[in-house]
């Protein structure tokens, strides 16, 4: 099942739930408008290159959209629309006033030069700056992208609307970017994984961790949970994987990393099959990469007691059902990894008031918003008799239903 087959699916189950009526469930699952483009740049050696850009703007009852710009060779119309409608959803979930978005390009950053994905943004910007904006949809970045390429959108942005920061969010520090924003994701990661652990009587300290990705997210999940005292065991990225069953010296690997540009060749650890990471022996799964890895080949096979989704997307609904008939607690992607639009959030914040936080009270707000996420999704689970998944997205779905009809957009 592809990923928007997926989400469409689970919101299905929590409309049934909430008893939506068939009208409002159908206005809240189509998008606000969806917008493809062609991008035309020449190339350094003077020929020219033409690429597709996407953007679906999902829903704005809860205020505007908001999501990532993913640069990607897989960009395609599905896995962005089911992206936009997940970015919808966990907005809600957090309790930030946003709808959702998602957008990308269709291209291989890593066969394109800094001056030719310059001109990519800002072709694609262009194209598309009539259609975003500081109260209608403020993009991020999102796989293959990162804080340069806001500050080329904000830049192009702003030639047609003025000095606009609010824009877009995770941009450099020194163009309005909010301190914290870089650890924002991993640190929700963390502060998920010790809500669901407290309702279980534990705490991160002589946990076993398994982290399947050590990009951004599975890095900083890494060395906030190391620091915690919690015990990494294994961890992945696209150069291969490792295990220590003592724990990996997280701070070594890092610094490993850094140098090597992926955790391949790492000393302090033996290298094992990538595949195999998933089941590796551990109290605590995190799958940070990408999306459908747990599926009914590798769920029985799954030791983890507990699966905290930083990915989007990362359990297949099949995967679901077995790990659920076997006692293991998934929290879901779209409060888990919710850390990244909530500080995105913060940064937005910040722009429009002219103000900007120290790191202490954005890594502080970070933490109540999840805990009063994790607290609003248990109320929702014992309302509706339901497992987490379930709990979040009638959380979700039920905060965008009321907008809508109170809007007088439901009638």
């Amino acid at each position: 099942m592809n990923a928007l087959a997926a989400t469409n699916r689970n919101f299905k189950l929590a409309s049934r739930l909430l008893g939506l009526d068939s009208k409002l469930e159908k206005s809240l699952l189509i998008p606000f408008r969806e917008i493809k483009v062609e991008c035309t740049i020449p190339k350094d050696d003077g020929t020219l290159a033409s690429f597709i850009g996407f953007r679906v703007q999902h829903d704005n009852a809860r205020g505007p959209m908001k999501g990532g710009i993913r640069y990607h060779p897989e960009v395609e119309p599905d896995e962005v629309n089911a992206l936009a409608q997940l970015m919808t959803w966990k907005t809600a979930v957090a309790k930030i006033p946003y709808g959702g978005a998602k957008g990308g390009i269709g291209c291989d950053p890593s066969e394109l030069s800094i001056s030719e994905l310059e001109r990519l943004t800002r072709v694609f910007t262009q194209k598309i700056h009539d259609l975003i904006g500081i109260h209608t949809d403020v993009p991020a970045p999102d796989m293959g992208t990162g804080p340069q390429t806001m500050a080329w959108m904000l830049d192009e942005y702003s030639k047609f609307h003025g000095h606009s920061p609010a824009v877009v969010t995770g941009k450099p520090i020194d163009l309005g970017g909010s301190l914290g924003r870089d650890a924002a994701t991993g640190r929700g990661v963390l502060f998920a994984t010790e809500a669901l652990l407290n309702e279980h009587g534990k705490s991160i300290s002589g946990q076993r961790f398994v982290i399947q990705g050590f990009g951004n997210v599975g890095s900083w999940a890494a060395k906030l949970i190391n620091e915690k005292g919690g015990k990494i065991v294994a961890v992945s990225d696209v150069t291969g994987a490792i295990k220590n069953k003592n724990g990996i010296d997280i701070s070594g690997l890092l610094e490993h990393t850094e140098e090597n540009r992926g955790i391949k060749g790492f000393d302090g650890a033996d290298s094992i099959d990538s595949d195999s990471v998933l089941v590796e022996d551990c109290d605590i799964l995190i799958p940070a990469a990408l999306g459908g890895v747990i599926n009914r080949d590798n769920a029985n096979e799954i030791k983890a007691k507990f699966i905290i989704e930083g990915a989007n997307h990362p359990t297949d609904p099949e995967a679901d059902e077995i790990l659920k008939k076997k006692g293991v607690v998934i929290l879901p992607d779209i409060y888990a990894n919710s850390g990244g639009v909530t500080v995105s959030y913060f940064e937005w914040v910040q722009n429009i008031q002219g103000f900007m936080w120290e790191e202490e009270r954005v890594n502080k707000e970070l933490q109540n918003y999840m805990t009063r996420g994790f607290k609003d999704l248990k109320d929702m689970c014992k309302t509706h008799s339901c497992d987490l998944r379930m709990g979040a997205f009638t959380l979700g779905v039920n905060r965008v239903a009321r907008a809508t009809v109170i809007r007088g957009w439901g009638s």
